[in-house]
């Protein structure tokens, strides 16, 4: 779930959810943006690891897709990967840590759970 969850927020840089899954979401990004900032290949593989992506070949009609230049039917992960070693690692250059923030909500109907945004911070102004 966690890996789910980070996947999106480095795709959309904001998303919604509790409060509990937000805080422990927070580590793992903040995680994420410092293995981004290394830019090793350790830290790449870790990155891959933490986000639980696999580099599987391309089934034949994915094959078909990426020749007519459909290419995001099948490279989310890739795309994710892309995203947080390039521009969200050049984003938080300069920043020692705190690259995310929780936003909190209303409280869910149904179960009155306390709900939020978490999302990375804008790229400072100059």
């Amino acid at each position: 779930m966690l890996a789910n969850m980070m996947k999106s927020l480095i795709e959309n840089e904001r998303i919604a959810t509790t409060l509990v899954k937000a805080k422990e979401l927070r580590r793992h990004a903040d995680r994420m943006i410092t293995f981004a900032k290394k830019d090793t290949l350790i830290a790449r593989r870790l990155a891959i690891a933490e986000l639980k992506i696999s580099f599987n070949p391309l089934t034949t009609k994915e094959t078909r897709r990426a020749k007519n230049g459909d290419i995001q039917s099948y490279s989310r992960d890739r795309n994710v990967l892309n995203k947080l070693f390039g521009e969200l690692k050049d984003r938080f250059a300069s920043r020692k840590g705190g690259y995310t923030r929780i936003i909190r909500t209303h409280d869910r109907v149904g179960d009155s759970a306390a709900t939020c945004y978490i999302e990375y911070l804008p790229a400072p102004q100059s």
